[in-house]
């Protein structure tokens, strides 16, 4: 005697759409879809459709599987089992136990009947039963009046609906008499039964989902620019499932993408490229800064196509598109986008008040973004807060989630005792901070595209020489780029304070910012990347037998 069967019950008399079982979703008929996972799990002699439909049949045979087929036949009750006892009691003199699969819930997979067998197995239970938990407040009918159900619900209550997905029993008690003891299986987000348009609707553009595995960096030494972006455009991609993989050392990352909600990896000790190809992605999108020619094979070499933001590195050939915005000394092609074009401005920024000019300056922004490793912001505070004191301007210092230097900064304006000093720490509402702002002083990563489309003419100081590789943040722009901070003498940079504070030069940056207009970016670039998961999904299509 055999373990186990599978039986897919294929009525087309109950079927609630015409054609329901034979019609396509997704590329795939429900009951082909059915047979497919099925025989993931068994060979097609011990898999058999109960169908009514001498169409059903030959898909079977096609299929390699048995059928049973029976003109007449038709379910008149949600008991599946009872209508089914006939076929069941014939397979109880050839199999253990039975699972029966619904080809009308087409989001179950070969993983989860297997996962479900491994549980009603282990549990030594005599039966098995897929459920979905709801909250729900449950009401009848009293007349033309509604009442409580359940007479001590005061609030929501937990309850247990089957969703008609799987089942697995032990064959023997068919004869007992008995149910035995039942347990349940947990789908929930895949347990939609087809029961109507709308249902047929959402199951298709879930089963046409694919997975977008954005893998990032973020510590200390290189900021959190990577992560912001990354974070931005994933919020813009709602129709496919979204992961995080963030790199060994980036705790930081880790951190800020755990408030988002979004799944996330962290890499172990293993390569990269195991790590993300542990997720099997449709499309990854890497925004570490250069990438090596090892770990781009190695995506390439498993199907997966990728999109990388400014990355400069060797494996940047091997990516699908490339996207530097923060770089201009190249002209763009199909496959890489260079450029102020290519920006992507955050939501907030698009219904923030930017700018009037004004001819004197009464308030300073300095902000060095995310993390300000080496506390520039410091720095630069205590060369202009004695100017700023004399001509009565107002400070806003504005440090990232990153900044380690939080109680020392806070403790070192308590000293300086100005009352015109702001200090703001892990903002998520940064266009705030920059509205009614005449003056920055800023480093050279995406703070500087900001600041332009605020109308805020900066003072740039890079954080290192890659970040001063950023040319937007030229006069051109509206930006006074002093160099690399190291290299920059306190001098300078209050000289450079100096003359900004003067209307003239602010003016003309101020009017050239004006002229720069980001809002569309974002979308341009989202197509971009949904272009090359499309690419790989009609090349998966063509593939497909």
């Amino acid at each position: 005697m055999k373990e186990r069967c599978i039986v897919i019950p294929a009525v087309k008399k109950n079927a609630v759409i015409p054609d329901q079982l034979v019609k396509k979703l997704a590329g795939v008929t429900l009951v082909e879809r059915a047979i497919h996972t099925a025989r993931a799990v068994l060979p097609g002699e011990d898999v058999v459709a109960l169908t009514d439909s001498q169409e059903i049949a030959l898909i079977c045979e096609r299929a390699g599987i048995r059928h049973c087929r029976n003109r007449e036949l038709r379910f008149t009750s949600l008991d599946i089992v009872a209508e089914m006892r006939d076929l069941l009691a014939d397979l109880a003199s050839r199999y253990r136990h039975c699972i029966v699969l619904r080809a009308s819930c087409p989001l179950l997979t070969w993983v989860d009947v297997e996962d479900a067998w491994k549980k009603y197995r282990d549990s030594g239970a005599d039966s098995l039963v897929t459920v979905k938990s709801v909250r729900q407040r449950v009401w009848s009918m009293r007349g033309e009046s509604l009442e409580m159900l359940l007479d001590d619900q005061r609030d929501e209550k937990m309850l247990l609906v089957e969703s008609r997905a799987l089942i697995i029993l032990r064959l023997s008690l068919l004869g007992g008499g008995g149910t035995g003891r039942t347990i349940p299986y947990f789908l929930n987000d895949r347990a939609i039964e087809i029961q109507g348009y709308q249902d047929w609707w959402i199951c298709e553009h879930l089963l046409q989902r694919r997975h977008v595995v954005f893998v990032v960096a973020g510590w200390p030494a290189i900021g959190m620019g990577h992560v912001f972006r990354a974070l931005m455009l994933a919020h813009e991609i709602t129709d496919h499932r979204i992961s995080f993989v963030c790199t060994r050392q980036s705790e930081l990352a880790v951190e800020s993408i755990a408030r988002k909600d979004y799944k996330i990896v962290r890499q172990g000790e293993e390569a990269l490229a195991e790590t993300v190809l542990g997720l099997r992605p449709d499309l990854v999108v890497n925004d570490i800064l250069n990438t090596d020619t090892e770990y781009m094979e190695r995506l390439a070499a498993a199907g997966v196509r990728c999109v990388n933001f400014e990355d400069e590195g060797p494996g940047a050939d091997r990516a699908r598109l490339v996207v530097n915005a923060l770089y201009e000394d190249k002209l763009s092609t199909e496959r890489l986008r260079c450029g102020p074009d290519y920006f992507c401005l955050r939501d907030e920024f698009l219904n923030a008040e930017r700018n009037i000019w004004r001819d004197a300056v009464k308030t300073v922004l300095i902000t060095f973004g995310g993390t300000d490793q080496h506390d520039c912001s410091r720095r630069v505070l205590d060369i202009v807060e004695p100017v700023c004191r004399a001509y009565g301007i107002a400070v806003r210092l504005v440090a990232g989630p990153g900044y380690a230097h939080r109680e020392e900064m806070e403790a070192h304006l308590e000293r300086l005792g100005n009352s015109r000093i702001t200090f703001a720490w892990a903002t998520n509402v940064m266009s705030r901070m920059m509205e009614g702002a005449d003056l920055a002083i800023c480093s050279a990563g995406r703070t500087v595209y900001e600041l332009a489309h605020m109308r805020i003419p900066a003072i740039v100081l890079a954080h290192h020489r890659r970040e001063a590789s950023h040319t937007f943040a030229r006069p051109r722009n509206g930006f006074a780029f002093a160099g690399v901070m190291d290299s920059v003498g306190d001098a300078r940079i209050r000289n450079m304070f100096l003359a900004m504070l003067k209307p003239d030069r602010r003016r003309r940056f101020w009017e050239r910012q004006n002229a720069l207009d980001f809002t569309a970016n974002k979308a341009r670039v989202v197509a971009l990347m949904q272009d090359v998961l499309r690419e790989g999904t009609d090349a998966q299509a063509k593939a497909r037998p």
